[in-house]
């Protein structure tokens, strides 16, 4: 029985060979990642479909974020970038940092989002003189440095160490520095919704002792008015908290800053409102332009390689380089 069986299992294979090897061919075409990702311009996001201030003022105008499009090097795509223009191919390796995998960069883009939304909230709410009231801070462990001997995780939200609460990233920083080198640091996490208990060694590096990590910053608050910012999951990164706490802070006064532009722009931001530089301004760029936009807001670290993308490219919308949401806030106010 078992070798009639095998003897026809045989013969199909015989008949169908070439029938298999292009399913094989197909399946390594099309889903076989290589080293790659493959930067293209993005698009931009309407925030009034994103951010609900309630009882908040309406805008004339628009504010958008722009964002960055990027997929992963499978092989079409990498095919695709030597044909299409602004289509840039990069090494893997270029965006991740010494030793972690690309999901690893990915998911610390989604700590850095979560960040960013609650800089953008307290830096907006702060400016407008509204009331908001942070009553925690949590530490998000975002990097993990090859170094480093430690069964922690990115994504881990530390709960004390050693048995102490450490409400930033100053205390934690002061805790290490009070220990010995070669002492084994107990950590308690949050991993995923599960207590989980970890160490990490303490080494010496440059002068000083070290872990490491790095952290990220989640903040507890109430607002007053309240707020709902909703994001999707294929979201990451902090580059939009800039045009969020314009959105947020517009919605606050009285006063229409956008006077019915359309207004487009990217940036970090920290809860004291200080604009930082971000990656990847030339597909940001082309993105709000494919959207018509009016004005473009960026770091004012970005506003030299952003001034020379305009001229080279030939777009036709006004740059305004800002270093805090105050400054932004002007600059709009002026505008005509």
């Amino acid at each position: 029985m078992f070798t009639k069986v095998y003897e026809r299992i045989k013969i199909f294979i015989k008949e169908n060979y070439k029938f298999f090897l292009a399913l094989v061919f197909i399946f390594v075409f099309f889903f076989y990642e290589l080293p790659f990702v493959i930067y293209r311009p993005g698009g931009t996001i309407d925030l009034e479909k994103r951010v609900t201030v309630e009882n908040g003022y309406p805008s004339e105008g628009t504010l958008s974020m722009s964002y960055v499009s990027m997929m992963r090097g499978n092989i079409p795509f990498v095919l695709l970038s030597f044909i299409i223009p602004n289509w840039d191919l990069v090494e893997s390796n270029k965006i991740t940092m010494e030793n972690e995998s690309l999901d690893d960069s990915i998911q610390r883009d989604k700590i850095y989002l979560e960040e960013g939304l609650d800089s953008a909230t307290i830096s907006a709410y702060r400016l407008a003189g509204k009331e908001i009231t942070i009553f925690n801070t949590h530490q998000i462990i975002t990097y993990i440095d090859s170094s480093s001997d430690t069964n922690l995780k990115v994504g881990d939200m530390i709960l004390n160490v050693d048995g102490k609460e450490l409400q930033n990233v100053e205390d934690l920083k002061s805790y290490i520095n009070t220990l010995n080198k070669g002492k084994e640091v107990h950590f308690q996490v949050n991993r995923e919704g599960k207590l989980v208990d970890c160490y990490a060694t303490v080494y010496e590096m440059e002068g000083s002792l070290k872990v490491g990590i790095a952290v990220s910053i989640k903040y507890d608050y109430t607002t007053n008015p309240p707020l709902k910012i909703e994001t999707k999951e294929s979201e990451s990164g902090s580059s939009g908290g800039l045009m969020t706490a314009l959105y947020i802070y517009n919605a606050l006064v009285e006063e229409d800053i956008t006077k019915g532009k359309n207004i487009v722009g990217t940036g970090t931001i920290d809860i004291e409102g200080n604009v930082g530089e971000i990656g990847g301004i030339k597909y940001k760029l082309l993105g709000a332009m494919k959207k018509h936009a009016d004005y473009f807001l960026c770091p004012l670290n970005n506003y030299e390689e952003a001034k020379e993308i305009k001229e080279k490219q030939k777009l036709k919308l006004n740059l305004i380089p800002v270093k805090t949401l105050e400054e932004a806030v002007e600059a709009l106010k002026n505008v005509s």
